[in-house]
């Protein structure tokens, strides 16, 4: 490759770099905007029900699983305000694949929240689909037991906003799993904020 072409090429990555980066604050800043209503009316029934002594449980696939144990950590380990009891049934490999192997996947968060929730808690299941059955499952067991249910989804918010399982819904409209992800934990920060400042006490 010549001086020449190597340039070319540097210069093409560039772009696209840009061209990514603008579309990542773009999508954000849409989001942002778009729930900022749904944050709020979310996260004035989670400070609420944290203050009756209510757990947050969140759940999710894949790189969502990952986004969910985060959300959960945020809560938990929070760099700065109180700790709230908070915890990702996506993190312990033992019991997701006990349940799977002897329930089938699509159980592997409806029997962890049969077991463990209870009424005054809360759900929050991150999907960029909104279409996946084991997430549509847990939401499921959540509302039988009198849990507040909360979906992050992308696209058009799939069954998470056409069904009737998820009480709020934060959609990020994007096809694009990158964009989903990244504006999800933007709002996933937003969230932990938001009820904070409505003034929650830990249980």
């Amino acid at each position: 490759m010549t001086s020449d072409e190597a340039g070319v090429l540097l210069g093409e990555l560039a772009a696209c770099a840009r061209a990514r980066a603008a579309e990542s604050i773009e999508v954000r800043t849409r989001a942002l905007a778009a729930n900022a209503e749904p944050v709020a009316g979310a996260a004035r029934e989670m400070a609420r029900r944290f203050t009756g002594g209510g757990r947050l449980f969140t759940f999710g696939n894949g790189g969502s699983a990952t986004d969910a144990a985060t959300l959960a950590t945020l809560f938990a380990r929070p760099p700065d305000g109180t700790a709230l009891p908070a915890w990702s049934l996506s993190a312990d490999e033992a019991v997701l694949t006990a349940v799977g192997d002897d329930c089938g996947f699509e159980s592997v968060f409806a029997r962890q929240l049969a077991a463990r929730g209870q009424s005054g808690d809360i759900a929050v299941a991150m999907s960029t689909s909104g279409d996946s059955p084991d997430l549509l499952a847990g939401l499921a067991e959540a509302r039988e037991r009198g849990m507040y249910t909360v979906g992050f989804a992308g696209c058009d918010g799939g069954a998470f906003v056409h069904g009737d399982t998820v009480d709020r819904c934060l959609v990020v409209d994007s096809r694009c799993p990158h964009r989903i992800h990244e504006t999800q934990a933007l709002l996933g920060y937003a969230l932990w904020l938001s009820v904070h400042q409505h003034g929650v006490l830990g249980g």
